[in-house]
């Protein structure tokens, strides 16, 4: 089938160059390839979505949506720092700064 349409394109796409302007260029193949064709590919998977909708178990309350419930995503190297103590940064250093790489003293600041 897959031939035919491929055929069927390219005799429109030779229809539409030949249109006095691109206005009805687009329109040709849209109305002559585009909707035909796409009509005729629904069509032929109705068996496919059928047969697979008739094999497809009910969803279970045990089953997952993707996501791997033996996986936490707290694990170190994935949201975590990949150090073994959490609070050293990588750095090594006591006067860092602090963990979020800026300095200062952590106040939020406010004028007397």
């Amino acid at each position: 089938m897959w031939i035919v349409a491929v055929g069927w394109a390219y005799v429109v796409i030779l229809m539409a160059a030949t249109e006095t302007s691109v206005i009805a260029g687009i329109m040709t193949f849209f109305g002559y390839c585009v909707l035909p064709l796409s009509i005729l590919f629904y069509i032929a998977g109705a068996g496919k979505r059928r047969a697979r909708r008739a094999g497809a178990s009910p969803r279970s309350p045990s089953s997952h949506d993707g996501a791997d419930a033996n996986l936490p995503l707290m694990t170190h190297g994935f949201f975590l720092p990949a150090s073994d103590n959490p609070t050293d940064c990588g750095s090594g250093s006591a006067d860092n700064g602090g963990c979020d790489g800026g300095g200062g003293d952590g106040g939020g600041g406010g004028g007397d």
